[in-house]
Order: C-alpha cells, then structure tokens, then sequence
C-alpha cells in the first residue's frame, strides 16, 4: 500500500519541491551570448513568423535568458529545432557584427526597438521581451569606450571559436583572455561608473546542461539560482531529466568551491545525496544548509522569534524524517524530540504538527499502535487550518483501518472526504496519494475490477503542478505503486507481454538507485516467482527466492517455503511457515497469516491429515471475513471444498464451491479460475458416481457437465502455459471418455497426457491429492 507520508519532508525555503532563493533586482552582465539572444528576440519582432514556430520561440525565451550561457553552436542549434529561418537569420546578423566593424555592433543596438514606444511588439516594456531589451540598452549605455571594445573582441571570439577547429584532444574555450573579457573591472570614470553593487557576483566557471559540453564563462548569482531552482524542481517531479547523481554533485562541489555559504547549493546537494541513499552526505549537507541559512540571515522572523530559532527547530525535524528514511529509528526519535522540545519553547504549532505528524509516522515504522496519536494530529492540523496535515493523518488511519479490518464503505468514505479537500486546495501530492490508496485497498479486498479502474484514473489524471519546465508529475510514489498493480493484475491474467512493457516502463521512470526503485524491483521478483511455479519450474524459480527476501524478508521466507514444498521438501517448509507465522501475527500481517495458513493446510494434505487441515482452514476463513478479504476468504473456500471432497463428501463440497466460484471468475488470477473449474469437475465426477478404471453406472448428465468444466479449465491453464496441470486435466478427461463409451476422445486425451508426461519428465503427482 502506498506510503502517505513522504511528503512530509518540509523545508521551510522550499515551496512545490523548489528552492526559492534570494533573487537581486540588478544587472547582468553585457555578454557576446546575451547579444545573440537580443539578436534572436530582435528578429522574432522584425520578421514574419509562422503561429507554431512563434509559440516554439516563446517557450524558449525564459530559459534562454535565465539559463546559463551556451556556446553558438548550442545557441544556434536551439533555436533551429523551433524555427530554421530565425536561426539563419540570427547567424546573419551575427557575421555581419562579428566581421564587421565596431561601428556595426554599435548600429545594431541603436536599431533596437525600444519597449516605451513599441506598443504593437512583443518588445513591449511590460513584457518578457521587452524587460530584458531595457535591461540589455542600459547595461549597454552604462559601458564606458574601452568596456564596448573588450565586449566587441569577446563577441568576436564568441563567433569565430565556433567555426574554429579544435586542436586535437583540446575544446576552444569561449573567452580568449580573461583581462580581455573581464567587464567588471570597470574604469573609475565619472560618467561611466558602473556601481559594484548591481553586479551578481560570479560563482564559477562550469557547464550546466551537459557533461560533454565545455565549461562556459562566469556563472552569475541569479543563474546559480535559476539553476538549482530547476534541478530542485525536475528532482521532485521528473528526475529522469535532472542531471545524473554524479554530475550534478560536481557542478555543487565547484559552485560550493567558489560561494560555501550559498545555502540552497546545501540543499541541494542534500536531494542528490538522497537519491543515491548517500547518509553521510545527506545529513553533512542537511546540517551545512541550516548553518548557512543562519549565518547569510535570510531566515526570516516567525511568531515573534528571531530566525536562526526557526531554522534550527526545522533543522532538527528535517534530520529526523532524514533518520527515518534510513530506518534509524533511535536516532530520528532523539531528532524529533529535540524539534519538539525547540518547537514548544517557541510556541510555534506549525512546526509542533509537523513534528507530531513524524512522530506517529515514526510509531507505525517501529510497528506500534498509532491510532491515538493519528486521530490527535488531525484534530490539531485541523483545529490551526492545516489542510495537508490532516489530509496525510486521515490517509493514514485509512491506512490503518484498513489492516484492521475497517469495511470498505467507511474507509471509501473517508478518502471521499479527504478528496474534497484535496481538490478544493489543489493538493495535487495528496490526490495521486488517495487514489493509489484506494486501488491498493481494492486490490487487498479482492476486488481487482476497482482497483484497475482506480489505476487508470490516475494515470490519466492530468497533474494540478505548475508544470513550469514541461515536466508531469509521474515520478512518484503513487505512480509507482500504481503500475506495480496494473503489472501484477496483467500478470495474473497471463498477459506478460504487457507486464514486460509497464516493467519497462517502471524502470525507465524510476532508475535502480532511486528511492521507489523497490517497488517494481520486487513486483518484477514476484511475477517471475508465479509465471515459474505455474510453469513447474521451480530451478528457476529457486534463485528468485534470495533477490526477494533482499527486499522483503516476510515475502522471501513466504517464496521460500512454497518453492521447498513444491521440492516435496515438507519439514523444512513446516518449519519456516511456523516461524513465518509467528512473526506475522507479531507483526499483525494478517494477509500473510491467512497464506501461511493455506500452506500450512496444504503440507497436511501431503501426509493425508485432511482432518487436521480442517481446523487450520477455518481459522483462516474466520480471518479472511473478520477483515473483509473477500479474495482469501474465496481461496480458503477452495481448500475447504477440496478437503470435504477428499473427506468423501462431494455433495457438501460442491455446494460450498458455489458460493466462491461466482467471485473468483470475477476477480481472481487465471490460475485460480482453472483450479476452481478442475476441482468442480473432480465433485461433479464424485457426485455422478464416477470411479476410474471401475465398471458401473454413473450420471450422465453430471459426467458430461464435468466434462465441459474439464474443458474451461484447460483453456485457462494453456494461457498460463501450465503443463503440469494440463496434465492432470488431459487424463481425467480421458477417463471422463472412457467411462461414456467416447474412445475417440479418449485415446486423443490420452495421447495429449502421453505427450506432456514425456515433456515434463517428472513423475506426475496423484491427482487426488492436489488442488
């Protein structure tokens, strides 16, 4: 089931999952790349531009100018992948410059339509466009003779370094000298001074797009910002297009080398360190981020307090969730309690929520009992108007009740509740939460129609982000979960070529070293598990054991003990379900006791102690109703029924597989509707009278109707590619023939029964003493 608290990793300084950082209303610098943009905005004005390439060219205007600087051929190409002719042209008035003379620079600016008067452009001074043209005109007119000839020269370079041929093994860089292209060392004239103070100071020389690409000029502070703000942003909703671990943590190591106290750089590096499952590093930047937020005063006062108060509560809190992540539950209580103990001394309830939302995350994590605290936290998050925390507190108890055995109508009432709130504030987090709850509650009680139409609206639900840098947000948690279910429900119907497509989907849109990486990882594991056993391979199915217990110890011991009972290996097995379910009922799984319990029934079988598998069944059945888990109550029924059949009561056995059959060809896997078709054609051939090899009057009737069901089961079985149990169906049917006088039919089943004995190569089980 989808985990509902990891969004709670707040930060004060992050809103959306984006680092806001300190932005300075002054100048950029004149660059040779911030000319080629103003070229391209100029001719986007001047000439005639189709409708589609318009609206291409206007999405790239933002991140043309607030991005780092590109390299004209990366320049040139961007441009040309919206619109070839405005590429041409910009190349144009860019050779005529850089060939030119000064004097065709200087014409060039003073042809610039200028924003007051240009009502009808887009260089309107109210617009994107037109900012950045008076922006650009009074960075220019501020330059003093000598500052336009340096930029001249660097222009210069900036053109002919692309045409340029490299020497071998080296890239031309993009400023030829740096005293001849530094503008910031400004001539202290009267006229012309530039003050100090409305330059951003330049972080570092590095490339920011590209590992292969070479490193560019200066970066300043505002696209320091602009770059952490973009990569803060894709982390969270489309990591797949951020930067590579490795990649990015450099490009911070060099921005920290040049500014250790940019704050933001912390954090971010914080994210990355995380996504590798990097502790040491994650909590080192964590405690570096807080530290300079205190020392660079750009915390802010909150109720009343000075700010470095603020952040340090904070601080505590984010180093807790961080714990938790990692499983350190000591260490993220002491955490926590510092937050609290800071948050109480404060008066500050924001955070004290926060806290006590962490604090009954952190119980459910150690595996106590956190309802009373739950239901505190909702009371309180809605008592100070905060929405999201009472969401997460009700998705948990939803959560909870559900484990508990809560019927469906409450919990869907609940999160029908919590979904009001979710659309009336746009809590796009917590939407794609509830509705990967609701498929994974529908699933747990078998209802495997609801839980695929839960998973295909969110899916196709169209996220509420402001999807700022053409990213959607499908790289969560509950998209996870989601396509983990829709894999599992298509493996069960035996379609693994669509399974193979969503795995690979999943693996795509969350990498092996990413957080929700586990997810499909052992959803993978456990699909391959089933299509093995179902196939009778168990020595492939054998090494999958250890790769799942990796992940899920509970789940490895469960696959380990159904792979020793395949192997006839029933001691070893007893011994681990005994254990298995020890921990389980500890643990209170009770989905996996009820399993443990039909494998339990099963090894008693295999000694003929269908009496003493009466009593295990029922308690299961018992557990099944008692939680509403109308997909094990129906398994269990299928045991009961072919332990009253083995009992020598086909009538009760029939009538008892009546009341499961109905819901088990709705909901249930292909394998499980040809166990229950085979074991009703079993009870219709004992009901009729049938004993194979053996002369007599039977039922007619009943044998042709077992016949039939013989037949719907073998269909089901041929889609799993299951030929042990097709083996089985194959000779009772040729018994089924025999007894009616068919022989045609008889020797044709028999010979198929021939032919997969000789395949399997293993000695066929009775079949009475298997479901």
């Amino acid at each position: 089931m989808a985990s509902v608290h990891e969004s709670l990793y707040f930060n004060p300084m992050m809103t959306n999952g984006v680092v806001h950082a300190n932005v300075f209303g002054i100048k950029d610098w004149v660059t040779p790349y911030k000319i080629s943009v103003l070229a391209l905005l100029y001719e986007m004005t001047a000439s005639k531009i189709t409708l589609p390439e318009r609206r291409r060219l206007n999405k790239l205007i933002l991140p043309l100018q607030q991005g780092p600087d590109l390299t004209l051929g990366q320049f040139l190409k961007t441009v040309e992948e919206c619109c070839p002719q405005t590429a041409y042209a910009v190349k144009l008035r860019l050779h005529e410059m850089a060939d030119g003379e000064l004097k065709d620079m200087e014409y060039f600016f003073s042809t610039l339509p200028t924003p007051f008067t240009a009502f009808d452009t887009e260089a309107y001074k109210t617009s994107v466009v037109g900012l950045f043209m008076r922006h650009m005109l009074l960075a220019y007119n501020k330059l003093s003779f000598s500052q336009v000839y340096k930029l001249y020269k660097s222009l210069q370079h900036y053109y002919h370094s692309h045409y340029a041929k490299p020497m071998d093994g080296q890239v031309p860089a993009l400023v030829a000298d740096d005293s001849e292209m530094d503008l910031t060392s400004i001539e202290d004239t009267v006229g012309d001074r530039v003050d100090k103070e409305e330059l951003d100071t330049p972080l570092h020389e590095s490339e920011l797009q590209s590992d292969n690409t070479p490193s560019r000029g200066p970066l300043s502070q505002k696209q320091a910002e602009y770059f952490l703000a973009r990569q803060a942003y894709l982390l969270k909703n489309d990591e797949n297009k951020a930067l590579k671990p490795a990649a990015l943590q450099e490009e911070l190591n060099n921005m920290l080398k040049f500014n250790p106290d940019f704050a933001e750089a912390h954090y971010l590096n914080y994210l990355n360190s995380m996504r590798v499952q990097d502790i040491f590093l994650s909590a080192h930047s964590l405690l570096h981020y807080f530290d300079r937020l205190i020392l660079s005063g750009n915390d802010g006062k909150s109720n009343g307090d000075e700010g470095y108060g603020r952040s340090l509560r904070y601080a505590a809190l984010n180093l807790a969730s961080l714990h938790c992540r990692f499983g350190h539950y000591q260490q993220a209580d002491l955490a926590l309690q510092e937050a609290i103990r800071i948050a109480q001394e404060s008066n500050d309830h924001v955070c004290l929520q926060h806290c006590l939302s962490w604090l009954y995350t952190l119980e459910q994590m150690k595996g106590s009992d956190s309802t009373v605290l739950t239901e505190d936290s909702v009371k309180m998050a809605a008592h100070f108007c905060l929405p999201y925390l009472a969401s997460l507190g009700i998705q948990s108890l939803v959560q909870q009740g559900a484990t508990q055995g809560k019927t469906a109508h409450k919990l869907m009432d609940a999160l029908k509740d919590t979904d009001i709130l979710h659309w009336k504030h746009s809590l796009s987090e917590l939407i794609e939460i509830s509705l990967a709850q609701t498929t994974s509650i529908w699933r747990m009680y078998g209802k495997s129609t609801m839980s695929l139409q839960q998973a295909q609206l969110l899916l196709n639900m169209s996220s509420l982000e402001p999807v700022n840098f053409g990213v959607q947000q499908n790289n969560t948690e509950g998209f996870a979960v989601v396509l983990c279910h829709l894999a599992e429900l298509h493996a069960e119907q035996g379609l693994y070529g669509v399974v193979s497509e969503i795995i690979l989907h999943l693996k795509e849109q969350f990498p092996p070293h990413t957080q929700h990486a586990k997810l499909w990882m052992l959803c993978d594991l456990k699909i391959q598990f089933e299509r093995h056993m179902n196939e009778g391979k168990y020595h492939l199915a054998e090494p999958l054991v250890t790769a799942i217990a990796a992940l899920n110890q509970t789940e490895g011991l469960y696959r380990k003990a159904q792979v020793l009972k395949a192997l006839n290996r029933n001691t070893e097995a007893y011994h681990i379900l005994q254990q298995l379910q020890a921990r389980c009922e500890k643990a209170k799984c009770t989905e996996m006791v009820i399993r443990v319990m039909l494998s339990t029934a099963e090894l008693h079988w295999e000694s003929s102690g269908f009496s003493t598998a009466l009593p295990v069944l029922l308690q299961a059945l018992a557990l099944a109703r008692q939680h509403h888990l109308q997909s094990l109550a129906s398994e269990t029924i299928l045991h009961l029924a072919f332990t009253q059949l083995m009992l020598g009561v086909p009538e009760q056995a029939l009538n008892v597989l009546h009341e499961a059959i109905e819901p088990i060809l709705a909901h249930r896997a292909v394998m499980d509707k040809g166990r229950a078709m085979l074991l009703a054609a079993r009870c219709q051939m004992a009901v009729a009278g049938f004993k194979p090899n053996r002369q007599g009057q039977a039922d007619l009737r009943l044998a042709a109707s077992a016949l039939d069901t013989l037949n719907e089961a073998a269909a089901y079985f041929s889609q799993l590619n299951c030929k042990e149990r097709l083996r089985d169906v194959h000779y009772l049917q040729a018994q089924l023939h025999r007894s009616l006088g068919q022989i045609l039919e008889s020797n044709k089943s028999a010979m198929l029964f021939r032919l997969l004995d000789q395949e399997l190569q293993s000695p066929a089980p009775p079949v009475s003493m298997r479901l």
